[in-house]
């Protein structure tokens, strides 16, 4: 089958790894400029030279043998190690969290930048519609984005998809990283739950980094919920003031700070795995689905395509739309 997925982070690319592993063919279509998701790294040009920072997942865990044996590999291809300073389990991609997304998609034909902001079904094919027009046909489509991104898409093939979508709210998160000339000393390499911050964490203390003291300070829910259209460089003074308080200490002005807002950051999970309309040839994965972690969304993907294999190999019989 020729199969489109649009996001092209773990859940996607998970999806992808096991369907291209039996036989079919996938293109990957992805709005952002590059590989990540929502284990984005973004690259600081700051007075003491370029700084590479996580800024979306901080790092990982893995329980489920099969993605076990996925760390196992990254860890052997040296793009994955343990990072005790955040937890026993604790793993992060090398030189940054996106190391690991870059590896996965680089045997698949991705197209980055690419918005779809469409899908149509045309003689029981589906059609992609992007800026350049639409792309197509395709047997099937799978969406591995956001539940708010989803439901747009699904809302005029699939109300019930579409409904569990709507429901599955996320919550944002307020992204603040600095880059400070001299350590900041005592204050801890990781902090969690202290005021408005959710997390913060010394960047540079994670291994494969730059020696450069550099941080990531993320904000709680509620914070960045109520801060959600506020300016980026407010949100910046904001989150560096509560990282000085977490401590209780004089935090020396950055030499460069800058904020992300995460719309979609967090969900809890609706417990679904992965959802296939086998009528329509239309499934949907991503780890809204079943929790806020990387584990989750790789076990999405691999549902989601357990699903289309069944589905293909007897089209009679119903798949759920359930865990596996």
């Amino acid at each position: 089958m020729k199969i489109a997925i649009i996001g092209a982070g773990m859940a996607g690319l998970a999806c992808a790894d096991a369907l291209r592993a039996n036989g079919h063919t996938i293109f990957l279509y992805d709005k952002g400029r590059g590989a990540g998701g929502r284990m984005s790294s973004r690259r600081m040009d700051t007075p003491l030279g370029q700084v590479t920072l996580d800024h979306g997942a901080q790092y990982f865990t893995a329980r489920d043998p099969g993605f076990k044996k996925w760390v196992s590999i990254w860890q052997d291809n040296g793009i994955a190690v343990p990072w005790p300073l955040a937890g026993a389990g604790a793993w992060v991609g090398v030189p940054a969290m996106n190391a690991i997304i870059k590896a996965m998609a680089a045997p698949h034909e991705v197209a980055w930048g690419c918005h779809v902001s469409g899908i149509s079904r045309v003689n029981n094919a589906w059609r992609l519609l992007v800026a350049a027009g639409d792309i197509g046909p395709f047997d099937a489509v799978i969406l591995a984005i956001p539940a708010e991104q989803a439901a747009s898409l699904l809302s005029l093939h699939d109300f019930a998809l579409a409904r569990i979508a709507l429901t599955a709210r996320s919550q944002p998160c307020w992204t603040s990283m600095f880059v400070f000339e001299q350590s900041l000393g005592a204050v801890p390499s990781v902090i969690r739950n202290a005021g408005v911050i959710a997390w913060a964490a010394r960047n540079n203390s994670k291994p494969g980094r730059a020696a450069t003291e550099a941080w990531v300070v993320q904000a709680n829910p509620d914070w960045s919920q109520a801060n959600f259209e506020l300016d980026p460089a407010h949100v910046a003074d904001a989150l560096l003031s509560a990282l000085a308080d977490a401590h209780n200490s004089n935090i020396p002005l950055p030499v460069a700070a800058v904020s992300h807002r995460w719309s979609h950051a967090l969900s809890a999970g609706t417990g679904d795995g992965a959802l296939w309309n086998q009528d329509i040839a239309l499934g949907v994965c991503g780890d809204w689905l079943l929790g806020p972690r990387v584990e989750c969304a790789w076990l999405s993907g691999q549902m989601m395509a357990k699903r289309v294999m069944q589905w293909v190999a007897d089209p009679l019989v119903t798949v759920g739309a359930g865990p596996a």
